[in-house]
């Protein structure tokens, strides 16, 4: 192959971004694959972690496309590493992606057909280039990322701050060209205490861990600020929801996992491309973290051997994108897979392997649609007596608590990414461990904890598998103007081990629309709707399904003051009694969407 390394593409505002280009041998022209990065284009991607360990070299893959007649491209992202401008997170890829593409078709070595892959950040580059159409696109490999709406999923979720937007900038930060060409910017970068930060918020402009790169600050604290649904979160690089309407008709491949960070965008977006789409398209739901498809535990849950990509999705990750731009770009006649291909999480002995992990198990699943043939909704009642029944209560109940913003409720695990050094996702008993940041470390239960209400069924007299969406809908009062609730979906075993599913989080002021706030009257009753990320999940016959609801899950999102301050300018928090109301008027309750086909 010939490479050309470092091209310097003009966008429309004059700045070049750093390109490699891959081409094959031959005349040519050729169907193009592209990969935007902000990670630096000539590593390895941490995607490219084969199940035997290998870590596939840029050079590489491009070897392979190369080898079956692509051009391979690489570019380093505004801002980042080779390429030109100011990184601003995320605003500039639509525009740059578009710009890219449009040098690319005029080239004599393309032939009209581009395709674009990439994981997380990679992802949100080619969905925003595509809600502006750009030329030559005609297939995307989206995987674990592309926003649907990130006010919603992927910087802020029910209102509040998903605080990973803080942990990436600051790990980022010591990789901005500032640092890498100051070495007293960055000494000063590893001179800070972030684990001290986070016990610092909010931050300010100046006061922060970020003071040291001013545009890594700037751009943080305004996504914090930013807390109503307005201009700022409605851009095409942002928003797809708002832009479906100018998206291609293009075949997309749509990967996430059930403890990533982006589960309702991606099947959000997969149903928007699905929706009156005459392309085909492929959805691939596994059991894994973010990025980490060949890694078969999550947490401390050990999801098993056919938990991993290679080897049961496809022969591996490089090969199943080869064979996927063969049909789409070159109209090869490969066998299509599966339309849905999703990761049933349990059915597992619940035994402890060699390394301390549970064995919660799981298998594959096909399918032609998402949610499963089947599906019906499941509506399970929150009662005074904390249990969690198919009947609503027959007497009027409530239960309140305090919400400390100095004391909030510790985030063990979930579905995130990208919390290094503060905080990791996955599948964790919920208990206090002292390895968890902000917890009292003395292993005691989450649900003991005063400011935590949890409720559970009896032990399940079947099977139940809970695949698809689920709400949770409260009735609540406050005597603060402002407060959060979160609720977790818990998969409790016989031993008490209890195993998060998903959760969600609701800022109240938020509870009517995300455009215009309303703070709480303090006493009124009022509902709440938390939309916790879609799971697929066996509870086993034995086995508790529990809820947990609290006002806080901290350091995963921000925490509220409870004052009804502005977002991010907290300065007289104050503690929140709140209150759920659990009774026939007023029903909190949890609805699932259950399988009744497989459950029994």
């Amino acid at each position: 192959m010939q490479t050309l390394h470092n091209q310097m593409i003009a966008m429309r505002d004059g700045i070049h971004l750093a390109t490699d280009i891959y081409l094959p041998h031959g005349p040519g022209p050729f169907p193009v694959v592209i990969e935007r990065t902000p990670y630096d284009k000539s590593k390895p991607s941490r995607s490219e972690i084969q199940l035997d360990g290998q870590h596939i070299s840029r050079e590489q893959m491009a070897a392979r496309f190369t080898a079956q007649g692509f051009v391979a491209i690489f570019q380093d992202c505004r801002g980042r590493y080779a390429s030109e401008g100011v990184f601003t997170k995320y605003t500039a890829e639509g525009e740059d992606g578009c710009d890219t593409l449009a040098w690319i078709v005029e080239q004599p070595w393309c032939n009209g057909k581009i395709g674009s892959m990439g994981l997380s950040y990679a992802a949100h580059t080619q969905l925003a280039m595509a809600c502006l159409h750009p030329p030559g696109l005609a297939s995307m490999v989206l995987d674990s990322g592309g926003f649907a709406n990130a006010y919603q999923c992927g910087i802020r979720q029910g209102g509040a701050l998903e605080l990973k937007q803080a942990t990436w900038a600051f790990r980022q930060a010591k990789e901005s060209p500032a640092a890498l060409a100051d070495p007293k910017i960055l000494e000063a970068l590893e001179q800070e205490d972030i684990h001290q930060w986070f016990k610092r918020m909010p931050w300010h402009a100046g006061q922060s861990p970020l003071r040291h790169v001013p545009e890594y600050e700037a751009y943080l604290l305004e996504q914090w600020a930013q807390g109503d649904f307005g201009p700022y979160w409605q851009a095409p690089g942002i928003y797809a929801e708002g832009h479906y309407h100018d998206l291609p008709d293009i075949p997309v491949l749509f990967m996430s996992s059930w403890y990533d960070a982006y589960v309702s965008s991606t099947l959000a977006n997969y149903a928007a491309f699905c929706a009156g789409s005459t392309a085909q398209h492929q959805l691939i739901m596994g059991p894994w973290l973010h990025g980490d498809r060949n890694i078969t535990h999550s947490g401390d849950a050990q999801f098993g051997a056919p938990a991993a990509f290679d080897g049961q999705v496809a022969k591996d990750w490089l090969s199943c994108r080869l064979d996927w731009f063969e049909r789409t770009l070159k109209g090869s006649p490969l066998p299509a897979p599966a339309a849905v291909k999703v990761f049933l999480m349990g059915g597992g002995t619940g035994e402890r392997d060699q390394q301390g992990r549970l064995q919660h198990g799981g298998h594959w699943i096909d399918s032609h649609q998402w949610p499963l043939p089947d599906s019906r909704q499941l509506t399970l009642h929150l009662t005074a007596q904390r249990h969690l029944q198919p009947e609503p209560p027959t007497t009027e109940g409530q239960l309140s608590y305090c919400a400390d913003p100095a004391d909030p409720v510790p985030t063990i695990g979930g579905a995130l990414t990208s919390g290094a050094p503060i905080f990791v996702g996955g599948a964790f008993d919920q208990r206090e461990r002292a390895d968890f940041f902000g917890t009292r470390g003395d292993q005691r239960p989450l649900a003991e904890r005063s400011d935590v209400l949890s409720f559970q069924t009896e032990p399940l007299s079947h099977d139940l598998i809970v695949a698809g969406p689920l709400r949770v809908e409260l009735w609540i009062d406050s005597d603060a103007p402002d407060t959060d609730f979160t609720a977790k979906l818990v998969d409790v075993y016989p031993d008490g081990y209890a195993m998060n599913i998903t959760d969600g989080i609701l800022r109240a002021r938020y509870r009517n629309t995300w455009e215009h706030p309303t703070l709480l009257t303090p006493g009124e009753r009022v509902k709440v709707v938390i939309e916790p990320f879609a799971t697929c999940n066996l509870f086993q016959r034995g086995h508790r399904l529990r809820l947990d609801i609290a006002s806080s899950n901290f350091p995963r999102f921000d925490v509220n003051p409870n004052s009804g301050e502005a977002p991010g300018q907290a300065e007289h928090p104050r503690v929140a009694r709140n209150t759920l109301h659990l009774s026939t008027d007023c029903p909190s309750r949890l609805i699932l969407t259950v399988v009744e086909a497989l459950s029994n």
